[in-house]
């Protein structure tokens, strides 16, 4: 049997969102109108950079008028904006995840990415890895090649977990020998099939939930990389509730 990493790519690898990088190229190029973003996302995002706001909430604002942003479109008239988000953030990735890449590749392991960023940019984040295989969110496309607006999604519990049982079956994979790496609860699905789970720069929510689960607590590894500094932690970390920032 084979031995498997899965790793999300937004925030695990990737240090941003793929998906954001795309829509402000077609902001930047004025394929789509400047304007959505000073009305519909701005506010969440400054929230956000203020740390005021939720990520989470950001995300949804933004995904929303991706949705409407990518309808009518032809899906091959954007190949340059999006390898152009590869060519220039593909290396702008966490050196924790990057150098793991590479042992699980000195090691034959095989290497899956499993990311609710846009599949056409998965890809090609999954070409310039050399990976074994991908899966991301797919946006499906008229007969003319063009976006409907309707997606099959790639961030929740029960897609991640049929991405994973589609590689187990395909590449005879041993799960308790397997590493998987995420950073949200998104991820929590996978890093519960695995015998090597690891937490990359966790989310609140995604945190507490390892550390109160008795089999994630006492198997999952947490890594924070800050700076030039990777931390390694378990799962008994210390979590400061803000009300404590106060006193």
């Amino acid at each position: 049997m084979s031995t498997a990493a899965f790793l999300d790519i937004d925030g695990t690898l990737y240090r941003n969102s793929l998906m954001i990088e795309h829509f402000k190229k077609l902001v930047k190029y004025e394929v789509v109108d400047p304007g959505l973003w000073h009305t519909s996302v701005k506010d969440a995002f400054v929230e956000w950079r203020k740390r005021v706001g939720e990520y989470e909430d950001y995300m949804l604002e933004l995904v929303d008028i991706y949705y409407e942003a990518l309808k009518g479109l032809r899906a091959a008239d954007l190949e340059f904006i999006s390898n152009q988000v590869i060519a220039l953030h593909g290396d702008i990735v966490y050196k924790y995840t990057r150098n793991r890449i590479l042992w699980h590749k000195q090691q034959g392991h095989k290497v899956f990415f499993i990311s609710g960023s846009p599949s056409f940019l998965v890809s090609k984040m999954a070409q310039k890895y050399e990976i074994d295989g991908f899966r991301g969110t797919d946006y499906i496309v008229d007969e003319k090649g063009r976006f409907t607006g309707q997606v099959t999604p790639m961030w929740d519990a029960v897609s991640k977990n049929k991405a994973i049982d589609d590689f187990v079956a395909q590449y005879d994979i041993d799960l308790s020998e397997s590493y998987a790496y995420g950073d949200t609860n998104g991820d929590l699905s996978m890093l519960c099939r695995v015998g090597h789970p690891v937490a990359i720069n966790p989310a609140k929510e995604l945190l507490l939930n390892i550390k109160y689960s008795d089999e994630l607590a006492s198997k999952a590894t947490i890594i924070i990389e800050r700076k030039d500094v990777i931390y390694k932690l378990n799962a008994q970390v210390e979590i400061i509730p803000e009300t404590d920032l106060l006193l």
